[in-house]
């Protein structure tokens, strides 16, 4: 069997690719382990809308029925939001496993790269990309997001790096990987709920033509990935300095119940939202949203310019 003959690619997203029309990939795990549910379903139906209403077609991919699903269904949506943590957290290295057993997962940045480069998919919207976690140096914990960026064809909006990584070995990663870092309308890398992480971005584009005429270049010579870093709007931004506070004591309460690995993230994104009486949720989705908006625009002048 080919690599293909595992994918399951929804008619609307099907017919979209095969007449050049704009799509936008979307992650599942923010689905799965990044919101509790019922916010964590209505973000997702939003986030669609928002990539709809920008004149392309959302694919939301996930692990699904022994297949790598492209463009749930509004019922396999639920009842992905519904598992929730239940569900696994599908890295690369998971994939065959996973369809082996015919489990549910919901897929990081590293896995929905790969599966919409696989459906031929180059632009994807998620929050903020995983990285280098603070400690490192001792734990060696890399998210394999880094890598993946490096070596597949996708570009990826997001609002920078999450607040919770060590955000200067991360952008060091990405360049060792050869991964280019645009700002879309900043200088200054974005942190996830913080619009400024005190470090730069490699190059700064304005506007969607522009990043989609970079990215025709990168294709065009056969490269790696692309990150895009989209800040959180204004208005649902915290203070760098505020939200540290936070993420101190959800690092050290992570540390005393021992989490560790891949249950790291979920663990502070939840421990974050309950220290802040959920208002990092409400940043959450509107930087979520905001992305999807700016991927749908980027798709749409990439079409046009396939065209």
């Amino acid at each position: 069997m080919s690599e293909k003959s595992y994918l399951s690619v929804s008619p609307e997203v099907g017919a979209a690719l095969a007449n050049g029309a704009p799509v936008v990939a979307l992650e599942s795990t923010i689905i799965t382990h990044g919101m509790p549910y019922p916010q964590n379903l209505s973000m997702a139906r939003d986030v669609e809308s928002v990539i709809s209403a920008q004149g392309a077609v959302p694919a939301t991919i996930a692990v699904m029925d022994g297949k790598l699903k492209v463009g749930l269904s509004g019922d396999d949506l639920e009842i992905l939001a519904r598992e929730g943590h239940k569900a696994a957290k599908a890295s690369r290295r998971d994939l065959s496993a996973l369809l082996a057993n015919r489990a549910m997962a919901g897929t990081t940045v590293a896995t929905t790269m790969q599966i919409a480069a696989l459906a031929g998919i180059s632009v994807f919207a998620t929050g903020g990309i995983g990285g280098v976690h603070r400690g490192a140096e001792d734990s060696f914990d890399i998210s394999a997001d880094l890598e993946e960026l490096g070596r597949t064809p996708v570009a990826v909006v997001c609002a920078g790096a999450k607040s919770i990584l060590d955000i200067a070995k991360t952008l060091e990663v990405l360049e060792t990987n050869g991964v280019p870092v645009l700002g879309f309308g900043t200088d200054d890398f974005p942190a996830f709920w913080a619009r400024e992480s005190g470090y730069k971005v490699d190059h700064r584009f304005d506007d969607a033509q522009s990043v989609a005429r970079m990215l025709k270049i990168q294709n065009d010579l056969g490269m790696g990935g692309v990150l895009i870093a989209n800040p959180v709007p204004e208005g649902d931004a915290w203070e760098a300095s505020a939200i540290e506070r936070f993420i101190t004591q959800a690092l050290a309460d992570a540390d005393a119940e021992g989490i560790s690995g891949k249950a790291t993230t979920p663990f502070l994104l939840q421990r974050i939202f309950e220290l802040t009486e959920g208002k990092s949720l409400q940043s959450n989705i509107a930087l979520v949203k905001n992305n999807a908006k700016v991927a749908a625009d980027i798709a749409v002048a990439l079409a046009g310019r396939r065209a």
